[in-house]
């Protein structure tokens, strides 16, 4: 139980990938770059064609093994309108022809890494479906987005492939600051293909992971004591109840919850007792069923149970069996799955929005 945390984070971060060489002969080996596809507000788009150009660009990302998420590399486009017009059938048909410009650029530093200039053609019934008829011949397969994509992995392998202890320093600066999610966000959008940097940052993110959960047990406790001093004992042992070994304070929430515990069996007994006197043997039952098995009272408590248990009715035993059945250990830690270190970190890029992009409208 004491290294059940290192050992499932060590084992959520451990990948098929961890053994790539640092170079880009494999597809895959920059398959973990997390570029974020964003469509802005474009003049005289109809909504459904940035629907559609938003599709086509995940599409293009997710082909190409790039996670489409994050929010410091993104892939952008600027779209022109090159020419539009009816031609003559039956009914008539609108064409547009278009130079959607794709963009790869590091949105932190203001740097484009890649572009590519695609002219698009479609015909449709009205304006907004040639529109969206042009967007949709947009691809992966096209070889100026191929070229286009891997231009911009290299520049972002290169650029953590130099940075790599600014990096690591950049992260735990946030952690110092208690910034812990952001912390970990940065280091695991490293990619594998860059071997050591990736390994180092894992090895950190870990380290991060810790240090939120000890910072978060802390707080737990502070507020357990304050919840404890207000007699509010269920909201007290509730915040310390999910404290996980591994944890610095354990041994202190520990020791506050058992105080707690110790409490709460008192009360329940006391009211256990006054309903057994009434003879509300379901009252009684479930008054029991608070106390835990390794509070002070429980023996007390476990004596009353069979007390009434022996003069219940016989068409109430299963049912009382059930109620037995509650008296587990109130202190053993919640089974709870832990978040490893990279699922809040991808948490916290999802809900990133990307900075301003209006920079790019102008380069």
């Amino acid at each position: 139980m004491k290294k059940i945390l290192l050992t499932l984070l060590t084992l959520l971060f451990i990948n098929v990938g961890s053994t790539a060489q640092n170079n880009l002969g494999k597809t895959d080996d920059a398959g973990r770059i997390a570029i974020k596809t964003i469509v802005p507000n474009i003049p005289d788009m109809p909504v459904a064609a940035r629907k559609t150009l938003l599709t086509k660009m995940s599409q293009i990302a997710t082909k190409n093994g790039l996670a489409s998420w994050g929010s410091r590399f993104i892939m952008w486009p600027r779209v022109d309108i090159i020419d539009q017009d009816v031609v003559a059938s039956a009914p008539p048909k609108h064409s547009y022809t278009l130079n959607v410009s794709l963009r790869i650029a590091d949105n932190l530093t203001k740097t484009i890494y890649s572009t590519a200039d695609v002219e698009l053609r479609g015909v449709g019934n009205n304006k907004t479906k040639a529109y969206m008829s042009a967007l949709k011949m947009l691809n992966h397969r096209r070889p100026e987005v191929a070229g286009f994509i891997d231009e911009g992995k290299t520049r972002i392998i290169e650029y953590y492939n130099s940075q790599c202890d600014f990096i690591m320093k950049e992260a735990q600066a946030l952690a110092n600051r208690k910034k812990y999610d952001e912390a970990i966000y940065t280091l695991i959008t490293i990619p594998s293909v860059c071997k050591e940097c990736h390994i180092q940052g894992q090895d950190l993110s870990i380290d991060v992971y810790k240090q939120k959960m000890n910072n978060e047990c802390a707080e737990k406790i502070a507020q357990a004591r304050a919840a404890k001093a207000s007699d509010n004992y269920d909201l007290a042992a509730s915040l310390l109840s999910g404290i996980l070994p591994d944890v610095n304070c354990y041994k202190d929430a520990q020791a506050l919850l058992k105080e707690i515990e110790d409490h709460r069996c008192s009360v329940a007994l006391g009211k256990a007792k006054g309903a057994w006197v009434a003879q509300n043997v379901r009252q009684a039952g479930n008054w029991l069923g608070e106390i835990a098995a390794d509070s002070k009272c429980s023996e007390e408590a476990m004596a009353l149970a069979k007390e009434i248990k022996a003069k219940i009715k016989a068409d109430e035993d299963r049912e009382w069996n059930l109620v037995l059945k509650a008296q587990n250990d109130q202190v053993e830690l919640q089974k709870q799955a832990i978040q490893a270190a990279r699922d809040i970190g991808v948490a916290f890029g999802e809900n990133q929005q990307p900075k301003d992009t209006q920079w790019l409208l102008y380069d």
